[in-house]
């Protein structure tokens, strides 16, 4: 993985966490903590899958997919929500992490 990727997947996971602690502001900070050691990342063939989990519930979830390379339909960095477990929704990006401009929430990439 490239560092500029691996920066901005960092960055992504952060904002997800922080989305979630305004979300969640009456809660304590373990479940915060429980809440962001449960994303992680997994690189697949074309994508990075972001995976939602959470250990004391035991469910997981795909919060979305970052494309790793260029492709006919898009860019490098750009967040597809996930139409399932293995695979994105191809219809449109809903941004990218590679530039500044995006918007998520916890619970996935912004619909259309």
């Amino acid at each position: 993985m490239q560092e500029d990727m691996e920066v901005a997947l960092d960055n992504l996971i952060d904002r997800i966490v922080e989305d979630y602690s305004r979300f969640t502001k009456d809660f304590d900070q373990p479940r915060l903590e429980r809440f962001h050691a449960g994303l992680t990342v997994k690189e697949g063939k074309k994508y990075f899958k972001i995976i939602k989990g959470d250990i004391e519930d035991d469910q997981t979830m795909v919060w979305g997919f970052v494309v790793k390379e260029d492709t006919p339909k898009f860019k490098r960095g750009d967040i597809l929500k996930a139409a399932g477990w293995a695979a994105p929704a191809t219809n449109k990006a809903r941004g990218n992490i590679l530039g500044d401009d995006y918007t998520i929430r916890w619970t996935g990439p912004e619909y259309l």
